[in-house]
C-alpha cells in the first residue's frame, strides 16, 4: 500500500513538471500561443509552477528516487498464499511499475522541456 501511495505521488509531481514546462513549450511550438494564453487565464497557477520549476523539480525527483528505491527494496517481497490476494498482489505491482515508468517519461519530457530545449532551439 506504501508503495503505491508513493507512486502516485510521484506520478502527481511528475504531471506538475509536465504541465509547468512540457505543456507551454509544445503548445507554442505548435503555434497555438493564444490557446496557452487562454489556459493560463483560467488557471493562473500555472505561472506559480512555472516561476518555482527548479523546486518542483527537485522535488519530483526526490519522490521518484525515493518510489523507485523502494520499488527496488520490495522487488522480491513474498505475496500472501491465499491465491486471490496473490494476484491481487501481482496485479498492484504491475500497475505500479507502470505508474512509475510513466511518471519517469513525463519528468523526463518536462526537463527537457524547462532546462535542455531552451538552449538547443534557442
Amino acid at each position: 500500500m506504501r508503495d503505491s501511495a508513493l507512486n502516485t505521488l510521484a506520478l502527481f509531481a511528475s504531471f506538475g513538471t509536465l504541465l509547468c514546462c512540457a505543456l507551454p513549450a509544445l503548445l507554442v511550438m505548435l503555434g497555438a500561443g493564444a490557446a496557452l494564453a487562454g489556459i493560463v487565464a483560467s488557471v493562473p497557477q500555472l505561472i506559480w509552477l512555472s516561476e518555482h520549476k527548479i523546486g518542483l523539480f527537485i522535488f519530483a525527483a526526490a519522490m521518484l528516487a525515493l518510489s523507485g528505491g523502494l520499488r527496488y527494496q520490495s522487488r522480491n517481497a513474498p505475496c500472501p498464499i491465499d491465491a486471490i490476494k496473490a494476484a491481487s498482489c501481482k496485479r498492484l505491482r504491475k500497475t505500479s511499475g507502470i505508474i512509475y515508468i510513466v511518471s519517469l517519461a513525463m519528468y523526463a519530457m518536462g526537463f527537457f522541456f524547462a532546462f535542455v530545449a531552451p538552449y538547443v532551439i534557442g
